[in-house]
């Protein structure tokens, strides 16, 4: 929270004994308070604070916490609020909040909330949320700040609508504040149309947030239009979201460049990605550098990428040490590491490595490994962003905890398998007679499918059904052929 003390809005004589009948607090800009500084100035002020004129009060209280003597300003802080003072209400309650005296500070705040003030009530809400974890309290301060006009308000309370599974009035709330100005909020609203199946409500509310400036939402957006089919506008989203350093906007870019052979361009784009941790981007910048024949490079960014678990980069840095600097022992460690995380080439590679260096009973082991499941065809990039898109809408709000490999390989997988069929061929009836797999099986692998393409049709998947689908999807293509 921003420590702001108030200066004044509106001022009010009533005693705390009558707080029910307090005025409501003006709307209007607050006046410039007055600035005591000379001694005469600031006696006039305590003689007419201690004749009970609470906006001197008030005012000492500002002028003495300027100074940093909190015992003072919190002194006649309290002596302005007792005299009706709102802003000495709220300036009290920031002040205990700031100081952990967490009860002091919610009593304060419900003293200038109870007088319809939206500042001082969504302050409160957030005290009882995150301090308090008094989810109820909370979220009826929000409704009297976001009803009052608090934007920050609407879009905490569309979150906790959300999180109670009132989707509508989490989106009515979400509105509210986007409209008002929060581009969190439309980012979210384009979220939940999405999940619902509505794409030009999503497409709507991500393109108002990308036009005021929000990463997130021109890339999300961008993602939308490469789904639908329309790279070239994709594109424009990326570059403008790619102004605010976001690395996944910079894959994208360096996807698109790749697959116009502009390498050059591909590789900047690909090390703005891996520069901010993205193992996939530094794989992909290893695999360009080979291309631009800058070994020292590709070995570089293939290594990082290794040593952060990646199995395709830490064999393609094996075979990198062995070709470029005949590092036997080198290309040994990342191929066995790789090796022992399924990754099937480079089984092979440390098993022909083991036999030319004597060490034949382990070699056996390796060559005789199975055939790995891995999905490492190309996949349609509009299959990609459909699976991405998934990914995060399903997993906004501590929701399913998906990874877009997996998405991506079941996209893939049921695209590669059923390209070929015409219609009136039935996907489902020709794959079960083609594979002999229950037809159960392939029907569950079908309809995920749906839901990642349609969404809206059926709640996201659990991560458990992704991996049933996915042992299906790896059957189906041993069964047919195409491991």
């Amino acid at each position: 929270m921003k420590w702001q003390l108030r200066s004044v809005t509106t001022v009010s004589h009533v005693t705390l004994s009558g707080m029910t009948t307090w005025p409501e607090v003006a709307t209007s800009p607050p006046p410039i308070p007055r600035q005591p500084s000379a001694e005469e100035g600031e006696a006039d002020l305590i003689a007419a604070a201690r004749a009970g004129d609470a906006l001197a009060a008030h005012q000492l209280g500002r002028h003495y916490a300027r100074r940093g003597d909190r015992a003072a300003a919190r002194h006649w802080w309290e002596r302005a609020a007792g005299a009706g003072n709102v802003d000495s209400a709220f300036n009290l309650g920031m002040w205990h909040e700031k100081h952990g005296t967490l009860d002091e500070a919610i009593s304060w705040y419900e003293l200038a909330a109870g007088t319809g003030d939206a500042e001082a009530a969504a302050n409160l809400a957030t005290l009882l949320l995150e301090q308090k974890g008094d989810a109820p309290g909370a979220r009826q301060w929000y409704e009297t700040a976001a009803t009052a006009g608090s934007r920050r308000a609407a879009r905490r309370l569309a979150l906790l609508c959300e999180d109670a599974g009132e989707l509508g009035r989490a989106r009515d709330w979400h509105r509210r504040a986007a409209l008002d100005g929060d581009l969190s909020a439309a980012h979210d609203l384009g979220f939940l149309g999405y999940a619902a199946g509505e794409e030009g409500d999503a497409r709507h509310w991500w393109e108002y947030a990308a036009r005021g400036g929000h990463a997130e939402a021109a890339y999300h957006l961008g993602l939308l239009l490469h789904a639908l089919r329309d790279p070239e506008s994709a594109e424009v989203l990326y570059r403008l979201a790619s102004r605010h350093e976001h690395p996944g906007a910079a894959s994208q870019l360096g996807a698109i460049a790749l697959a116009r052979r502009d390498l050059r361009s591909a590789r900047a784009w690909f090390e703005r990605a891996a520069r901010a941790g993205r193992v996939e981007d530094q794989r992909m910048t290893g695999f360009v550098c080979v291309e631009l024949e800058d070994a020292p490079a590709a070995s570089h960014w293939f290594g990082r990428a290794a040593a952060s678990g990646d199995a395709e980069s830490a064999y393609n840095f094996g075979l990198l040490l062995i070709a470029e600097h005949a590092d036997l022992n080198g290309g040994e460690h990342w191929f066995r590491q790789a090796a022992t995380a399924g990754h099937y080439r480079a089984a092979l590679e440390l098993g022909t490595l083991l036999s030319v260096t004597g060490k034949a009973a382990e070699a056996e082991q390796w060559l005789s490994a199975p055939a790995s499941s891995c999905w490492d065809r190309p996949t349609e990039p509009e299959l990609a962003a459909r699976a991405e898109l998934a990914v995060a809408a399903s997993g906004r709000r501590c929701g399913t905890t998906l990874t877009v490999p997996e998405l991506t390989e079941i996209l893939g997988t049921w695209d590669l398998l059923t390209r070929r069929l015409r219609e009136p061929l039935d996907p489902v009836t020709w794959l079960t007679e083609k594979s002999g797999l229950h037809a159960s099986a392939v029907e569950h692998l079908g309809s995920v499918r749906a839901t990642l393409i349609r969404p809206g049709t059926a709640p996201w998947p659990t991560p458990t059904e992704i991996e049933r689908v996915l042992a299906t999807a790896r059957e189906l293509r041993r069964r047919l052929g195409l491991s």
